[in-house]
């Protein structure tokens, strides 16, 4: 379950309370795989993976368990020819692209340009069902961001900005039972504090050939607090408050 009241999600640029990391370490992709239609292209050396496909919905992830974990590397998408959207999926399980009875995850997209009545720029939404289509419906849930897609917020500096062609970006992504933090280029454009589904992490094309992910490094993350001010204000509703989190391993 998830809640987006001052105990369940919080959307801002505050900083995590938390100790010293652990090393990184490279992942090997080759142990990752595919949901939906898309042709994913593994790289000799299992650090990248090129999505070649203008496809419905397809997700490429780590079939694993990511909380408690940063995770980060790079996104660059290698043409010129469309402007859809490129992104990441936490808390994912094979067959959620079609839905599942426990589906709920996080996805955080990007588009490059305003299209079919969605603004460029990039945002996060958390979805609860299915989002497999047919073809690149503008139409869907997925690309309007409703039904199935429930828009959670636009991102701090890249909400507005879509991204460029031929551009490598670099990411990192802390994701928690109870906080998920996305970083792009060094600046914080998501910090969200709630109750969140365990799963996989993985890519997420929609729309949008020739996007590479490369050179992606996980570590496991020191336990986090909550921020000071939540449990004194939670002390002050007589509840905590927090959804109940659904147990979801990655199948």
């Amino acid at each position: 379950m998830f809640l987006k009241t001052i105990t369940g999600l919080t959307v801002g640029a505050c900083a995590l309370i938390g100790g010293a990391f652990a090393a990184p370490v490279a992942v090997d992709l080759s142990t990752w795989v595919q949901d939906g239609n898309g042709n994913w292209i593994l790289a000799g050396d299992s650090a990248s993976v090129l999505q070649t496909r203008n496809s419905a919905p397809t997700v490429y992830h780590n079939n694993q368990s990511s909380q408690g974990k940063a995770l980060a590397g790079t996104i660059k998408v290698e043409t010129s020819s469309d402007d859809d959207f490129i992104g990441f999926v936490l808390g994912y399980t094979q067959g959620d692209i079609d839905g599942l009875s426990d589906t709920d995850y996080i996805l955080v997209d990007w588009k490059q340009g305003t299209q079919g009545g969605w603004d460029r720029g990039m945002s996060i939404s958390r979805v609860t069902g299915r989002i497999q289509s047919s073809g690149t419906d503008t139409n869907a849930d997925q690309w309007d961001h409703v039904g199935n897609v429930e828009f959670l917020a636009r991102a701090n500096t890249l909400g507005s900005t879509g991204w460029a062609d031929n551009t490598e970006y670099n990411f990192a992504i802390e994701f928690t039972a109870s906080v998920i933090r996305v970083t792009v280029d060094g600046n914080l454009e998501f910090e969200l504090f709630g109750s969140f589904s365990d799963g996989a992490f993985g890519f997420y094309n929609f729309s949008q050939p020739d996007v590479r992910y490369a050179g992606i490094t996980e570590e496991v993350l020191p336990p986090v607090p909550l921020p000071a001010a939540l449990p004194l204000m939670a002390a002050g509703l007589g509840v905590v408050g927090f959804a109940r989190r659904k147990a979801k391993a990655a199948r």
